[in-house]
């Protein structure tokens, strides 16, 4: 059983030592990830659009 406290009063100590985000850098990074995937997601809708078209010219 002392272990277990023990344990928990780590797990405490290393909880106080985490630095976490402010709601600004949680917006920022939201949004530099949100414009990552748009932006990939586009190219690879152009890129399925492109080969599509000249396949069916092909064929």
């Amino acid at each position: 059983m002392e272990k277990l406290i023990s344990y928990i009063n780590h797990a405490k100590i290393e909880i106080s030592k985490v630095i976490f985000p402010t709601k600004l850098q949680v917006r920022q990074a939201f949004f530099a990830v949100f414009v990552v995937v748009t932006v990939v997601a586009l190219f690879l809708a152009l890129i399925d659009v492109i080969m599509s078209a000249s396949l069916s010219a092909l064929i």
